[in-house]
């Protein structure tokens, strides 16, 4: 093979990985906007404790809706066209805060969050398979732990940009609040809800510029309907999607690892203020989750597959999190802040090891079994209302009970949930 040769193939094979990188980290920026969003919207819209963690399920409980119809779009448009018209969607989303912020109508604002979900749903259904089978099985959660990284770092990011706007002078602004006469009052939650109209402006322009870069990108199509000779013998007289007890499994640890991120990177804002910290010190606490999430995305790419595998990484993963979750508990102030804070070192390499141990042996159930891996994220939408509900009839830091149950779920599919009903010999689909 010729030089020229090689590096054509070297870039055939790099340039998709820039592009879902790109998608990652537009994921990771819309999605964690929620952490300052919660206590802007508590704030904005006068809202109690559970009401404001609506904003997370209106998000996340969009992902439960729009899966199966995302497979069904994916299999009309493909990945490429696919992921345009999730970033149009996006948009549109995005759009809707307007008018939201104009009239400080919480419900729109809920609606816009979740046609933004929707939007992602679709290019979650097509990105994370996509990143999946772009190469080995053994080192797919490296790859995964690469987007992790840019979507991190993008979720690292927002939190700090919105929160320096919409959360600017919040303390001082709470306090005056509660002096104010109603005309007063109205005019001043009326200016602060206006705060996030130019920012939600800038981000419809880059969506909407997105899709276009990806419609005309050179992002390969991979036909998944298509299975190597292993996995085709395996999957010999499957009929349904419900035959991968495996599959199954992974959807149910997905939902509860999903509700685990949300609530340590959505809740902390919130309850570092509960805790007496004020809101210009605990808008930096999602930042500080998410890097801790950037430190173990880094760890899994050094170590998996060579060190570590996907398994053990997950397994250590769990521990750390009952670990910490039990400190977060059992403590309060800054030790039990960061607790939580440091969850994003726990839950860093989970996601990135149940994706490929859940496709698994799909081979022609790839674009399905993907859809009912979307389906789990829907437990970023249910896991936070009962940490909400627990921190407010319990206290905030009680909340976090709910922790508990997720990471054992955890533990058990590390251990032996992966391996029901799977095929010893089945492998992954590569490009």
């Amino acid at each position: 093979m010729s030089d020229t040769t090689a590096l054509s193939n070297r870039q055939s094979k790099l340039s998709p990985i820039y592009i879902i990188g790109m998608l990652f980290f537009i994921f990771g920026f819309i999605t964690w906007l929620n952490s300052v969003l919660i206590p802007y919207l508590k704030l904005a819209c006068e809202l109690t404790t559970v009401e404001a963690y609506l904003v997370t399920f209106a998000f996340y409980i969009s992902y439960f809706v729009l899966a199966i119809p995302s497979a069904w779009i994916l299999k009309l448009t493909g990945f490429k066209k696919g992921m345009s018209v999730g970033l149009g969607i996006m948009a549109v989303g995005a759009l809707v805060f307007i008018p939201a912020a104009l009239t400080r109508y919480y419900g729109l604002f809920l609606l816009g969050l979740f046609i933004q979900g929707s939007g992602l749903a679709l290019l979650q259904t097509a990105s994370n398979p996509y990143i999946t089978i772009l190469g080995p099985p053994e080192s797919a959660a490296k790859r995964i732990s690469i987007m992790g990284v840019c979507n991190k770092i993008a979720g690292a990011l927002a939190p700090i940009i919105l929160g320096a706007i919409a959360l600017k002078n919040a303390d001082g602004l709470k306090e005056r609040l509660e002096a104010m006469a109603p005309a007063a009052k109205l005019t001043e939650l009326n200016e602060l809800a206006s705060r996030v109209i130019m920012p939600y402006i800038i981000i419809v322009i880059v969506l909407l510029i997105l899709a276009v870069v990806i419609y005309y990108s050179s992002l390969p199509e991979i036909d998944t309907d298509q299975e190597d000779e292993t996995t085709a013998v395996n999957n010999t007289g499957k009929t349904s999607i419900m035959q991968f007890p495996h599959l199954l499994l992974g959807v149910l640890t997905l939902f509860f690892y999903v509700g685990a991120e949300v609530i340590a990177g959505d809740t902390i804002i919130n309850y570092g203020s509960t805790q007496g910290i004020p809101l210009n010190i605990a808008k930096f606490f999602t930042t500080c989750t998410l890097i801790c999430m950037l430190i173990g995305y880094f760890v899994g790419i050094a170590c998996i597959p060579k060190y570590l595998n996907q398994e053990k990484a997950m397994k250590i993963s769990a521990v750390l999190g009952l670990v910490l979750s039990a400190v977060a508990i059992l403590t309060t102030g800054y030790v039990s802040v960061s607790a939580v804070a440091l969850l994003g070192l726990a839950n860093s390499l989970v996601w990135p090891a149940i994706w490929p141990m859940a496709l698994a042996g799909l081979g022609r159930f790839t674009k399905i079994g993907s859809s009912l891996l979307i389906m789990g994220i829907a437990g970023g939408a249910i896991v936070p209302l009962a940490y909400g509900a627990l921190a407010q009839s319990l206290n905030p830091s009680h909340g976090y009970l709910v922790l508990i149950p997720a990471y054992l779920v955890i533990l058990y599919y590390a251990i032996g949930g992966h391996k029901v009903g799977r095929p010893k010999t089945s492998t992954h689909q590569q490009l």
